[in-house]
């Protein structure tokens, strides 16, 4: 696995390595390194191949680094003129980088791979508001690539039917447990994120394409496009690992057509109006109503993170949150 070091000047470096294990996990072969006040460059140097040193794999490093030509730069620099037909160095480094660059380590072995893959996802990461000063970025269909070429629609490919290994809802859509745990476990051949919200979004669509791991094709499509795949011949051959942020989405799937018989339920953020019905999963009136139009709907509900977890029991999470709810309501 490449192995990347964050450097900056103060502390810059530690607080983006802990923000973006927030986002994607802890990660290993990842080191911060930063340059105090007191100290000079010969410290930070040490640092870095102190850093390096500790890596499983010292063959392929990747330096992000807060600023061109300042003295974090100007030693990964030194180190990297000694290896640069695979090491790679990139400055400006924002957190939308970092976790790209986590993202891509899933599926290359090659920090100048990496160091290619996360400079669109950096300069995504820029915006301002109001919005009206940021030029607007190009709008393309949502589709999901059903094979190399062009497939004529019609064309029925296997039975015609798209296969789903695991439909699951989880507010962080495609992270570590799901690239490489489910996947591992479920064997699908394509991701598909269903969200309106997430594709109108280019900067968080190209970090789940570069989340996937290698061999499989992540997209990201809106509700109504995941309907009209549903019901698309061509994708026959698709097994295919669903994900939701939120179980409505679900519900609005499932009653255009896709034929789900079990939901994993894996995260559900907390956030104001919900109530915590376990250490990952919160549900608000929105949630609780969802899942009772699913449970009426025959669906079953699978309680895991991970496929190594016990399952737990829905139906108590489920009167939990009606519960807590209802006596939030009362008082």
């Amino acid at each position: 696995m490449v192995g990347i070091v964050l450097a900056s000047h103060g502390d810059f470096a530690n607080g983006i390595k802990q923000s973006a294990a927030m986002i994607f996990g802890e990660q290993e072969n990842v080191a911060a390194c930063t340059l105090k006040p007191s100290e000079g460059p010969d410290d930070i140097r040490q640092k870095m191949q102190e850093a390096i040193n500790s890596f499983d794999d010292q063959e392929e490093v990747l330096f992000l680094i807060d600023l061109w030509g300042g003295t974090p730069f100007n030693q990964a620099n030194s180190l990297f003129e000694e290896h640069k037909e695979k090491w790679a160095v990139v400055s400006g480094m924002n957190l939308p980088m970092v976790i790209e660059a986590y993202g891509s380590r899933l599926s290359t072995d090659s920090a100048h791979e990496i160091a290619k893959a996360i400079m669109p996802s950096g300069k995504d990461g820029i915006k301002v508001k109001p919005e009206d000063l940021q030029p607007e970025p190009e709008q393309k269909e949502a589709v999901i690539p059903v094979a190399q070429g062009s497939i004529p629609k019609g064309t029925v490919m296997g039975d015609g039917k798209i296969k789903l290994v695991l439909t699951r809802v989880d507010s962080r859509l495609l992270h570590g447990q799901v690239a490489t745990a489910w996947s591992k476990a479920t064997n699908p051949n394509r991701i598909i994120v269903v969200s309106d919200e997430v594709a109108k979004d280019q900067l968080r669509k190209s970090l789940i394409e570069q989340a996937a791991p290698s061999g499989i094709k992540a997209n990201v499509v809106p509700i109504d496009k995941m309907i009209e795949v549903a019901k698309d011949p061509r994708f026959g051959t698709t097994k295919a690992l669903l994900l939701f942020e939120n179980p409505r989405d679900v519900v609005r799937v499932v009653e255009g057509g896709l034929d789900v018989k079990e939901v994993n339920v894996g995260s559900i953020a907390h956030s104001k109006g919900k109530v915590v019905v376990n250490h990952s999963i919160a549900m608000g009136p929105e949630d609780v109503e969802a899942f009772d139009r699913l449970i009426e709907k025959d669906i079953k509900f699978d309680v895991r993170k991970v496929p190594a977890d016990s399952k737990g029991n829905f139906k108590e999470l489920l009167n939990k949150a009606k519960n807590e709810l209802s006596r939030q309501e009362k008082e």
